[in-house]
């Protein structure tokens, strides 16, 4: 884990400040995280306990072992949270993250062509990430 970072939604009606976090963001590519992103959902992973949240929160409960939020007064995407895992925050929340390099993207079996991403990061198909991630289960 890495220091601590501040951000808000795009309105400033939610402030988030993560007071730990990975130091990288990942990608995935998987269904449900395409039709809330618009293409591939970038998440920067942070304990629970290091999470500090203000503000208008809304959330839809996605499936059966995750929930995902969003500012109530403007829309921004917050997070993803599996029930018993880290917070999976928004890394265009904060400024600071744009240093933030990728270390891994999950359903690149799912992937648009449009959204090839480059680099020497791991990657990871349906099944290899189902397999290592068993709650998961083809839900997504």
């Amino acid at each position: 884990m890495t220091g601590s970072m501040t951000g808000h939604c795009l309105c400033g009606a939610v402030t988030l400040s993560a007071l730990s976090h990975a130091g990288t963001v990942s990608a995935c590519h998987c269904s449900m995280c395409r039709r809330w992103s618009g293409a591939a959902m970038w998440v920067l992973e942070a304990p629970v306990g290091a999470v500090e949240v203000a503000g208008p929160v809304e959330r839809y409960r996605s499936s059966s072992f995750a929930e995902r939020a969003w500012c109530g007064a403007c829309g921004t995407q917050l997070w993803i949270k599996d029930d018993d895992g880290p917070y999976e925050l928004m890394p265009g929340l904060f400024d600071d993250a744009r240093d933030l390099s990728l270390s891994h993207e999950i359903y690149v079996d799912q992937a648009f062509v449009s959204v090839t991403l480059s680099g020497g990061h791991r990657r990871m198909t349906q099944a290899e990430y189902e397999a290592a991630e068993r709650h998961v289960g083809g839900e997504k």
